[in-house]
């Protein structure tokens, strides 16, 4: 077993006994040590702790991996009921593809009806516009449609994002969205912004074979790259305009929430809808950002203080692998070992475990208590480690769960790689 297998499994060892019991099976809280409510979400809870425990099982083929993940589809049929947000990552729909996922790989035909049951509700809860005050990829339109489609349910989907084509506002480049409700801030980047709401409505023409979605997709992207602000070899987009809460929120960020590593997956997503190798520039664009930025390194207070999916090293992990498998002139390898390597060197390993501690140099302890949900905890880490052990191998580094907003690489073994940029990405920035 490598180095990073063991790490893994040592973090899966601490989500299971980080669990809670509930009615029928296992349950999560965000944050171990409070005494919040149980949490079922994708973003900081059960389901994203549960799709893990799935990438565990099937990688070690391990059966106490499977009960954990089985006790903990259970504990999230008997919580989901009482939730009410319907969204991918905050709400219902992202319960309903975890639970699917383990019906899937797991044989539990109770999971997977109880996925198309919650499914149905969110269709039912849908207003004719929105399901809540969001309308993009982490509680609103975008991610539901994302999710939807995960699950079979074009229609949903479909009925998801065409209020996109009403609420657009026409801009010089392009259009762009008002993501939350009253909210002053056009947000650009794919878990808040635009890019989040262009993913849904590529990946939605693509299912769908509708050519107004994807213009619509294709509008939205026009205005985020006339946005660039680093130059030719670079992408760099603000964080939002005019810029959200200035006072704590930094203008330029580099992981996949508001960066380009997260843009990177929709610019790979629309390469892969029409075949225009314009979208693979802006991949490696972005990927020079990323290597020359200075991350994984903390070289400032705030810099880079998140080991997680969401904000941290595990996504842009995420991005280096997807570059790893579908272009292996790239540099993204070399990163890649340097990303995991800070992963290693930062995580906590004891009787219990191991977990990460994130930071927010604004308060003391400045030290984050260690979460086990996906976002900013073990769950979205240990998906990482698990898919990079597997770069080399003959399986391509395929996750056993594809996740809704990060398409899929094609291997190399089927013919899939992508025309080379071979930009350059310095592992030792």
């Amino acid at each position: 077993m490598t180095e990073s297998e063991s790490l893994a499994r040592a973090g899966l060892d601490w989500m299971i006994s980080s669990g809670v019991p509930v009615p029928g099976g296992v349950g999560w809280r965000s944050t171990p040590e409070d005494d919040d409510e149980i949490d079922p979400t994708l973003y900081s809870g059960g389901a994203g702790v549960v799709l893990a425990l799935l990438e565990g099982q099937q990688h070690f083929n391990d059966d106490r991996l499977g009960e954990a993940a089985l006790s903990g589809a259970a504990g999230l049929a008997s919580a989901v009921d009482d939730w009410e947000h319907c969204g991918l990552y905050f709400g219902k729909t992202g319960v309903a593809f975890a639970l699917n996922a383990v019906g899937d790989l797991l044989g539990d035909d109770a999971a997977q009806r109880k996925a198309r049951t919650i499914l149905d509700d969110v269709r039912r809860a849908f207003d004719g516009e929105r399901w809540n005050v969001q309308i993009e990829l982490l509680g609103g339109n975008a991610g539901i449609a994302l999710g939807a489609l995960a699950l079979g349910d074009i229609e949903l989907a479909v009925l998801a994002v065409e209020p996109y084509l009403r609420l657009a506002e026409t801009t010089a480049h392009g259009v762009t969205w008002e993501g939350k409700t009253g909210l002053v801030a056009r947000f650009h980047h794919i878990s808040h912004g635009t890019l989040g709401i262009v993913s849904a409505l590529a990946a939605v023409a693509k299912a769908s074979g509708r050519g107004d979605l994807l213009d619509l997709a294709l509008a939205g992207a026009a205005d985020v790259v006339a946005r660039e602000e680093s130059g030719p070899s670079g992408f760099l987009v603000p964080h939002s305009d005019p810029q959200h809460r200035p006072e704590l929120i930094e203008r330029y960020s580099y992981g996949w929430c508001h960066g380009p590593a997260g843009d990177a997956q929709t610019f790979r997503l629309l390469h892969q809808v029409t075949g225009d190798q314009a979208w693979t520039g802006l991949v490696d664009r972005c990927w020079t950002t990323v290597t020359i930025s200075g991350l994984p390194e903390r070289r400032r207070p705030g810099f880079w203080d998140n080991n997680g999916r969401c904000c941290g090293t595990a996504g842009v992990l995420a991005l280096s692998s997807d570059l790893t498998v579908e272009n292996p002139d790239l540099a993204a390898r070399n990163f890649a070992d340097v990303l995991v390597d800070d992963l290693r060197q930062r995580a906590t390993v004891d009787a219990d475990g191991a977990r990460w501690s994130n930071v927010e140099h604004r308060v003391e302890p400045s030290s984050l208590v260690p979460q086990p949900g996906w976002a900013m905890g073990n769950a979205g880490i240990v998906r990482e480690l698990l898919r990079y052990v597997r770069l080399d191998s003959e399986q391509q580094a395929a996750y056993a769960v594809a996740w809704p907003d990060q398409p899929t690489s094609p291997t190399r073994a089927d013919g899939g790689q992508r025309e080379a940029h071979h930009v350059d990405g310095d592992a030792s920035s």
